[in-house]
C-alpha cells in the first residue's frame, strides 16, 4: 500500500468511528425539543410521595386545659404537643408527673418560682437549653441521625438550640427521626417584665458556644461577675456550662442567639425568638414555643387586644456548610472544614425556612390560621444573613413596634410588603376585617417572601419560606387548605425536590408541560450508526491486513 493510500484509510477509518460514536443510541433516549410525544416518567424510588397531614395527633388541635393551664385551639395540620405547652407555662416543676411524663421535658428544663411582686405568677425563671445536632453523620454506619426534614427528602445538617430533654433524643427505637422536642427553629423564649431570668446553657455538643441576648435587657456581667454577653472571648466548651442572667425592663420582641463564629453558627440554626411581656397580674406566660408559631397560651396583654398570636422567624440555610457535618465524624476536620474552608463570603443561601420547614411542610405548622374579623398579633424575626420583603396576600398589615420598641401611633406603617434587614424584628397587627385595605375577604391566601429566591427551595419553586393565611371556612379538617390540593399533591412528592419531576407532572398539560421523557430511537439513525460503525471497522482490518501482508513480504 502507498503512503498516500494509507492516510487516505486512517483517515476514512478515524472519521467513520467518530461518526458511529455520535450516532451511538441507546435502548431509549432522551426526546428532544420536537419530540413526537411525551411520556411522565418518575423516580425509580418507591414512596415518594408524602401525606400532605400525617394528622398523627388530631386530638392536640383542640382547646382544652392541663394541669390548670388554658390551651387554645390549633387550626393547623401539625400543631405542638398540649402538654409541652402546659409544662412550658407553669414551669416543669409545677406540672403533674402525668403531664411531664406526655413531653420529652427534662424536669428542670423550665422552673418556675417566687412570686416577688405579689401579683400571682412567678418572677423568678431558670431556663436550661442545649444545643442539638440535627440530619448529622452517625460514627456507626452511612446513615444520618437525629433526621429532621425541612422539606420533603430534605435533611440538611443543622443545629439547633433545645430546651433540656430526657430520654432518647429520637422518636422511637425503629427511626432515626428525631424527637419532637429535638427540631428547628430553636424555640421562642417568653418571660415577663421585671422577671428575674437565669438562662443555663449546658454544652452537650462537640464545639464551643455562647448565647447572646440580643436586644435583651441584661448587665454586661452576673453577679458573680462572669461573663453575661456571650460573646466569642466567653465561648461555654462542650460539657461545660454557663448562666445567663437578666431582669428586663423593657418589653418587647428580641432575639438570641450563638456568638461564637457567629456567621457560620447562626446560618447552622442557632437562633431564636425572644419575648419580654408586659407585666400584668396573673401573667403565667407560655416560656418555650416549640416548633409550630401559634401561641396557643398567649399573655394577659396580648389576649386584651388580640384572637391569636403567631410567632414567625425566618432562616437560611447553605447547603455547602450543612453538608460539612454530614461529611465527617472527627471534630478536628469538621472545626478546620468550617472554620478555616468555608468561607461565608462565597456562600450561597440554598434553603430558606419558616419556623424551621420550607414549603409545603410550612403549611402543615407555619400557616396563619384564622377566622373573619380577628385581630391577629404576629411577632416576626430575620435571622437570615439576607433582608426580606415579606409580602401577605390580600391584607395589608400595621407595624407597631421595630426591634421591640413601640412605635407612636403617628409612625405606624400599615403596608402589603414589610422590609426586615437580618436581625430585625417586627411586630405586626394583622385585622382580617373584609373592609378592602386591611383584608380583601376569607380565603386561603399565600404569605412570602417578595425577594424570589426566598420562595425557593435550591433553586426549586415553589419552595422556600412560601406559607399560607387561611380563613377558617377554607381549611379542612385537618387544617389544610381545602383550594390547593394539586398543587399540594406534586410539593408533596421528593422527587420534586430532588428535581426528578417536572412541576406539572400530571393533569391534562402534562404532554405539554411536562418531562420530555423517552422515545425509541430513530430507525435511519441506527442504520446510519451500523455503516458508519461497518466502515470503520472495514477500514481498520483493512489497514491491518495490508500492514501484515507487507511486513510478510
Amino acid at each position: 500500500m502507498t503512503p498516500k493510500k494509507r492516510y487516505i484509510a486512517i483517515s476514512l477509518a478515524v472519521l467513520s468511528a467518530g461518526f458511529a460514536w455520535w450516532l451511538l443510541p441507546s435502548g431509549m433516549e432522551k426526546g428532544s425539543a420536537l419530540a413526537p410525544s411525551t411520556v411522565y416518567t418518575r423516580s425509580a424510588e418507591a414512596g415518594g410521595t408524602e401525606n400532605p397531614c400525617p394528622n398523627e395527633h388530631p386530638e392536640w388541635r383542640k382547646a382544652q386545659t392541663i394541669d390548670g393551664v388554658s390551651i387554645d385551639e390549633a387550626l393547623s395540620c401539625d400543631p405542638d404537643n398540649p402538654y409541652d405547652i402546659a409544662a412550658a407555662v407553669k414551669g416543669t416543676n409545677n406540672v403533674s408527673m402525668a403531664t411531664l411524663m406526655q413531653t420529652r421535658l427534662a424536669q428542670d428544663a423550665v422552673v418556675k418560682s417566687d412570686d416577688l411582686d405579689g401579683d400571682g405568677d412567678p418572677d423568678v425563671i431558670r431556663i436550661k437549653l442545649e444545643v442539638v445536632e440535627l440530619n448529622g453523620a452517625s460514627p456507626d454506619g452511612e446513615f444520618l441521625i437525629n433526621t429532621f426534614d425541612i422539606a420533603p427528602g430534605l435533611k440538611p445538617g443543622l443545629w439547633v438550640f433545645a430546651p433540656k430533654s430526657q430520654g432518647m433524643a429520637l422518636k422511637n427505637f425503629f427511626t432515626m427521626q428525631a424527637n419532637p422536642l429535638l427540631r428547628a427553629p430553636s424555640p421562642t423564649i417568653r418571660v415577663e417584665q421585671g422577671d428575674k431570668v437565669f438562662v443555663t446553657l449546658e454544652n452537650i455538643h462537640y464545639l464551643p458556644h455562647t448565647i447572646h441576648l440580643h436586644g435583651v435587657d441584661h448587665p454586661f456581667m452576673t453577679a458573680a461577675g462572669e461573663d453575661n454577653d456571650g460573646m466569642e472571648e466567653h465561648a461555654v466548651f462542650p460539657g461545660a456550662s454557663h448562666t445567663y442572667e437578666m431582669q428586663p425592663r423593657h418589653a418587647g420582641t428580641m432575639l438570641y442567639h450563638c456568638h461564637v463564629q457567629t456567621a457560620q453558627h447562626m446560618m447552622m440554626g442557632l437562633s431564636g425568638i425572644f419575648v419580654v411581656e408586659e407585666n400584668k397580674p396573673n401573667n403565667w406566660v407560655q416560656t418555650f414555643n416549640v416548633g409550630a408559631g401559634q401561641v396557643r397560651h398567649p399573655s394577659v396583654q396580648v389576649k386584651e387586644n388580640y384572637n391569636r398570636e403567631f410567632d414567625l422567624l425566618y432562616q437560611s440555610l447553605d447547603k455547602k456548610l450543612s453538608s460539612v457535618i454530614q461529611e465527617a465524624n472527627d471534630v478536628r476536620l469538621i472545626a478546620k472544614r468550617m472554620s478555616r474552608e468555608y468561607n461565608i463570603t462565597e456562600s450561597h443561601e440554598n434553603y430558606f425556612l419558616l419556623n424551621g420547614h420550607s414549603f409545603p411542610y410550612t403549611v402543615r405548622d407555619g400557616l396563619i390560621a384564622t377566622g373573619e374579623n380577628e385581630k391577629v398579633k404576629l411577632r416576626i424575626a430575620n435571622a437570615q444573613r439576607s433582608p426580606i420583603a415579606l409580602h401577605i396576600h390580600g391584607h395589608k398589615v400595621t407595624v407597631t413596634a421595630t426591634d421591640g420598641a413601640e412605635r407612636p401611633e403617628a409612625a405606624r406603617e400599615t403596608r402589603d410588603v414589610l422590609d426586615i434587614a437580618p436581625a430585625q424584628r417586627l411586630d405586626v397587627d394583622l385585622k382580617t376585617v373584609n373592609d378592602g385595605l386591611h383584608s380583601y375577604g376569607p380565603g386561603v391566601w399565600m404569605f412570602h417572601d417578595h425577594a424570589s429566591n426566598g420562595e425557593t427551595t435550591d433553586g426549586m419553586e415553589p419552595g422556600g419560606n412560601i406559607s399560607l393565611l387561611g380563613y377558617r371556612a377554607f381549611l379542612d379538617e385537618k387544617g389544610m387548605p381545602k383550594m390547593h390540593g394539586e398543587m399540594l399533591d406534586v410539593a408533596f412528592d421528593k422527587n420534586y425536590y430532588a428535581k426528578k419531576q417536572p412541576p406539572w407532572a400530571e393533569g391534562d398539560f402534562t404532554a405539554m408541560l411536562g418531562e420530555p421523557g423517552l422515545i425509541e430511537p430513530n430507525v435511519l439513525k441506527l442504520v446510519a450508526f451500523g455503516l458508519a460503525g461497518g466502515a470503520a471497522i472495514g477500514f481498520a482490518v483493512y489497514l491491518i491486513f495490508t500492514g501484515y501482508r507487507n511486513r510478510k513480504s
